[in-house]
């Protein structure tokens, strides 16, 4: 799943190709919009927001998209054959004198008034690489449920906005936890640590082709997709679970040695609830 950094770089080469320049070319494959035509009208900007794109269009015009699991937006040059997938699998094309953006498996694809672009994103919790990042307000939303177990919380954009699987596996390792500790049961000190760790991961790989978290270049990546392969710290096999409910269940990998907490089939109830990392007190999990 495309996460906060990837959809940060497609806004960019999507602003980069179409910004300022007049659409010659429109076309929305999908059944509610497919009459709808933005031909004639200059794309204002587009921007990221969380995991989500907004294609900003003369009159006030707003073409909202999301990647989710497999979802892409290629760039071509005019002439240029397009190779990102089979055309039934194409959702939208804009196009200009030079450049054509295409759309590929998009799940999510909506043209909405750009005044109402708050009923599309208006739910997202901070933007780790946005305007409106908030590292006290990020933590006071994930502390809000301090039973849920952390690699949930973190996934869920309402708290934060732009954490996927990968970032959330690699977070988890960098603190020291499993992804199934009770967000509240975090150390005080930790709690406070991970929004930042979490733009500084985000805001390191914002521009790179490939992502990583190791800080070398050899290694990407700490415990993400590396099962059954040995742990960069201290070789102990890595570990990977499902985390999540039915159809939301995701790949999740930890080191049994490197991190503290429960795994999947565990019982969270014996990890005690840390005092909150900002008044002290203790706090309590719903179902208790």
């Amino acid at each position: 799943m495309p996460e906060g950094d990837t959809v940060k770089q497609t806004a960019k080469r999507l602003h980069t190709a179409l910004a300022g320049k007049v659409l010659t070319r429109s076309d929305l494959r999908v059944p509610r919009y497919a009459t709808a035509d933005l031909t004639g009208r200059s794309v204002l900007d587009v921007t990221a927001r969380g995991k989500h794109l907004l294609t900003r269009v003369e009159g006030g015009l707003t073409l909202h998209s999301h990647l989710r699991m497999d979802g892409a937006w290629r760039v071509y040059e005019s002439g240029r054959r397009w190779s990102g997938g089979p055309a039934h699998q194409i959702r939208a094309v804009l196009g200009t004198e030079d450049r054509t953006a295409v759309g590929y498996r998009l799940p999510v694809l909506e043209l909405l008034r750009t005044a109402d672009e708050a009923g599309a994103v208006g739910h997202l919790g901070p933007d780790l690489l946005g305007p409106d990042w908030h590292p006290a307000k990020a933590l006071e939303n994930l502390l809000r449920d301090p039973g849920r177990a952390l690699g949930e919380a973190l996934l869920d954009q309402r708290n934060l906005a732009g954490i996927g699987n990968v970032y959330k596996s690699e977070l988890c390792f960098l603190l020291g936890v499993t992804p199934w500790l009770p967000v509240g049961a975090l150390p005080a000190d930790r709690a406070r640590q991970l929004p930042f760790l979490a733009k500084k991961l985000l805001e390191y790989n914002r521009d790179r082709p490939v992502r990583v978290t190791t800080g070398h270049p050899r290694q990407n990546l700490f415990v993400y997709g590396r099962s059954p392969r040995p742990c960069l710290r201290c070789g102990t096999p890595v570990r990977s679970g499902n985390q999540g409910d039915g159809s939301r269940q995701r790949p999740t990998y930890w080191c049994p040695r490197c991190q503290a907490g429960p795994t999947p089939g565990q019982d969270s109830g014996r990890y005690p609830v840390a005092a909150h990392p900002r008044t002290g007190r203790e706090q309590s999990r719903p179902n208790d």
